[in-house]
């Protein structure tokens, strides 16, 4: 299994934004058969090291996260977080 972990730091903080953002994301489930896990949780501690949104995604293998990178339904969840990002960080590991 490989297991993809992403936090976001959000510009706008505000509850709504915080929250299409967590729907686009947990959206994705359903339209991307290669996303055998994933699960979005939002920050409940704001700190000042805190990011807003993690996002915690398993796949089979390399090339199905790969497909999953380039997938249309991907694509467009990035362009939302282009938008409403301030910064991101990833880790990817086999488990």
């Amino acid at each position: 299994m490989l297991t993809h972990i992403v936090l976001f730091k959000l510009k706008d903080k505000s509850e709504d934004t915080i929250q299409k953002t967590k729907d686009l994301l947990l959206g994705l489930k359903d339209q991307i058969p290669c996303l055998k896990f994933i699960e979005v949780g939002v920050d409940i501690v704001h700190s000042e090291r805190s990011y807003d949104i993690g996002l915690y995604t398993k796949f089979d293998s390399m090339a199905d996260m790969e497909a999953y990178q380039v997938h249309p339904a991907h694509l467009k969840v990035l362009e939302h977080i282009k938008l409403v990002k301030e910064s991101s960080i990833a880790v990817d590991y086999e488990s």
